[in-house]
């Protein structure tokens, strides 16, 4: 059910959701802006169901027919814009779902309120068929824009909505939730924080991912065994890391968080600070031989990898790259 006080974190987003509700200040178009997975669903969700809520407060009922409508996703007047391409959200979406459909009067609350998950899809025309709606919608009209990049909106569309930028959770209400909702082990919550830094949706996938503890052993065994592996073994180590292709970003992730403990114990010999605690053998023995310049190296070939990666620049070349200077340093 989507209700404020379900919603770990955003704490700015949702007060001044409620606070419009309450004082009847309620725009007709708004950007939610945040990485994938980040709340925007959520968010937009809660403040939808409170809208149309019967008892018209500052928060969803849940008790009323709207609001159980709503939590089944079968409220008349709050509608999910769909695309059937999957990276394009084309002008046909858009005057279909949104603009033929705004004409026509709310089924049975106050106002009409559209969805639109991934707006980032949207092409320059279907995004200049969305700006005829929002420069003049219907007293009862509500658009709800959700995206992983509001910068890429025409500045027009950007000037007429009200922009709400999501934050990063802090890691401990983040962990605090994973132990308390979720039931999960101390040490397994501590790397899920790490890894889905604020991201609390990022934070509960890894945390049900039987895939992400396969690849994270994966990674760590690859680390622990690179110094030993001769150059002619290169060729298998890179296969190992290819089965992982599709969640490189993720493997990456993995690596860098052990470098930086290898970082951090080198620089406090603190063990209590480590994220990989369980792993504090090797990370001592890694922090010993290592020197500051060479982990440095090491983080900042990560990091290179990611954005050769992004730029298409070909797999196992810049595998075989990371690995080697890794193994320089």
């Amino acid at each position: 059910m989507a209700n404020f006080t379900n919603i770990i974190g955003h704490e700015k987003i949702k007060e001044y959701f409620m606070n419009a509700i309450t004082m009847d200040k309620v725009s007709h178009a708004y950007i939610l802006n945040g990485a994938d997975k980040s709340g925007k669903m959520m968010l937009a969700e809660a403040f939808a169901t409170a809208l149309q809520c019967e008892k018209k407060e500052a928060s969803p009922c849940e008790e009323c027919h709207s609001c159980k409508q709503a939590a089944n996703r079968n409220q008349p007047d709050i509608i999910y814009v769909s695309h059937e391409k999957p990276n394009t959200l084309g002008v046909d979406d858009i005057r279909k779902q949104v603009n033929d459909d705004i004409v026509l009067k709310p089924y049975s609350s106050k106002y009409k309120i559209y969805i639109i998950d991934e707006a980032e899809k949207m092409n320059v025309q279907a995004q200049n068929a969305l700006l005829k709606t929002i420069e003049e919608p219907p007293a009862y009209a509500i658009l709800i824009l959700l995206t992983t990049n509001a910068d890429g909106f025409l500045p027009t569309i950007l000037s007429r909505c009200v922009r709400l930028d999501l934050k990063a959770v802090p890691d401990k209400e983040i962990y605090q939730f994973l132990m308390q909702e979720k039931k999960i082990p101390d040490y397994q919550a501590e790397i899920c924080v790490a890894f889905a830094q604020g991201n609390v949706g990022k934070a509960i996938q890894l945390a049900g991912s039987e895939n992400f503890n396969e690849m994270k052993n994966s990674a760590i065994q690859l680390i622990k065994r690179l110094d030993d592996i001769e150059l002619y073994e290169m060729t298998q180590a890179i296969k190992q890391i290819t089965e992982y292709k599709l969640e490189i970003t993720d493997y990456f992730d993995i690596m860098l968080i052990w470098y930086r403990d290898v970082l951090l114990y080198k620089a406090t010999a603190d063990a209590n600070k480590l994220v990989f605690q369980d792993e504090v053998y090797d990370i001592k023995k890694e922090a010993s031989r290592c020197s500051y310049e060479g982990v440095e190296n090491i983080l900042e070939a990560l990091d290179k990898a990611k954005i050769r990666l992004r730029a298409n620049v070909n797999f196992e070349l810049v595998i075989e790259l990371l690995l080697l200077t890794i193994k320089e340093n």
